[in-house]
């Protein structure tokens, strides 16, 4: 029975691409960053192979009293991955994985949605909007929080990214409630306005503040415009199990189970228990921590902290394994939390480790696409993928 674990580290990314400047990105990488905080410790990923990667030009000692010492030392194939598409965006970059090449980035407003997109916003919800401008997440609740609590106008805001983030106050406006606002919003967001995703932002707090955010975000993407390696699986008759926001990412499409986390913690576990679980497919995971949380607050230590959590997993996650299983990890983009010039993602290459039992340790080089790991996976389960995109195991 094959399995595939497919562990994203969202916003992981290892050095700019050659085409990062036209970006409005300058010397930006995300691991070098983190690698400068003394909280970062990566033993496990240095025995898979994460430092032997093209362009990473970064060691650490392995004597640091968390090296697994029972299986000695573990090797991985390794690459570099080339981000085809035109975009540095969480969609983009999933999509591509999976494989959905965009010829163009997603669209961004950095001066607010135009008057016609909320007009019928409105019209739908017959509610009025607050803000419509690019605000981070944590400040826009504090800044327009009471004039929604007086009013229940909607908080509408965006970001660096291509989103439309919906934020409403639990008691004004229930989280099922603020879904179908989303939904509704999805509906009218297509065509040129199709940005990639509609992002449910519920909150809490008295009157006057201090407001914060509750863990019952939910994301509503555009749908994939063509087939995709989960496509694919399902049609054979596999499992494609979501772990974290996956499933919004591809709109629901080619899943067949899924379960939405709360942060890396929970996404950690889930791999864990699934990993417990008999079934032959896939399952896609998503660790949103290191990009929501800790590269677009631009926190160093944090991030590092985080990558730091997450090795010290990778014992256990490799010791659950079986025979037949491969794990694989790689990233979707950058958001190098040293960059001060935005808060945005950054366009970045992305690691890509792929471990298992018959999986023979070997450096693949640099890649042109994320497509090739879509490819390998289809690779590995005998599958002809309906894409371009070169599997990356032996014939």
């Amino acid at each position: 029975m094959k399995r595939i674990f497919l562990i994203v580290l969202d916003s992981f990314g290892i050095g700019e691409m050659e085409d990062a400047a036209s970006y409005g990105d300058i010397n930006v990488n995300t691991l070098k960053a983190a690698a400068s905080s003394p909280y970062f410790r990566m033993p496990n990923m240095e025995e898979l192979g994460l430092f032997d990667i093209e362009g990473v030009n970064l060691k650490q000692s392995l004597n640091q009293g968390t090296r697994n010492q029972k299986n000695g030392n573990r090797r991985a194939a390794v690459a570099r991955m080339t981000e085809a598409s035109k975009g540095k965006d969480t969609t983009v970059g999933h999509w591509e994985i999976a494989w959905v090449y965009s010829a163009k980035p997603l669209p961004v407003y950095p001066h607010g949605f135009p008057g016609e997109v909320l007009e019928a916003f409105s019209a739908k919800t017959g509610r009025g909007v607050l803000c419509n401008l690019p605000y981070s997440g944590t400040e826009v609740i504090q800044r327009y929080g009471d004039e929604h609590m007086r009013t229940g106008d909607l908080i509408v805001y965006t970001s660096a990214d291509s989103v439309f983030q919906i934020a409403a106050h639990e008691e004004i406006v229930p989280p099922d409630r603020l879904y179908e606002y989303c939904r509704m919003a999805r509906e009218i967001l297509q065509g040129e306005h199709g940005v990639g995703r509609v992002i449910a932002r519920p909150f809490e707090g008295p009157l006057g503040g201090p407001y914060t955010r509750t863990p019952r975000r939910h994301d509503f993407s555009i749908e994939p415009p063509a087939a995709t390696m989960l496509d694919q699986l399902k049609q054979e008759g596999k499992s494609v199990i979501a772990v974290g926001k996956i499933k919004d990412i591809f709109a629901g499409r080619g899943i067949t189970e899924a379960v939405y986390t709360s942060g890396n913690e929970e996404g950690i576990r889930r791999t864990l228990e699934y990993l417990d679980r008999d079934f032959e497919g896939l399952c896609f995971i998503n660790l949103v921590d290191f990009d929501m949380i800790y590269g677009h607050r631009r926190d160093i230590d944090g991030y590092a902290r985080a990558l730091s959590a997450f090795d010290e997993s990778l014992p256990q996650i490799l010791g659950k394994m079986r025979e037949e299983d491969i794990l694989m990890i790689t990233a979707d983009h950058g958001c190098d939390p040293a960059y001060t010039a935005t808060t945005d993602h950054t366009r970045e290459y992305t690691p890509f480790i792929m471990y298992g039992q018959n999986v023979p340790p070997k450096n693949l080089g640099t890649r042109k696409s994320f497509a090739d790991i879509g490819a390998t996976v289809l690779q590995y389960f005998g599958i002809t993928p309906e894409f371009e995109g070169q599997g990356m195991l032996p014939p």
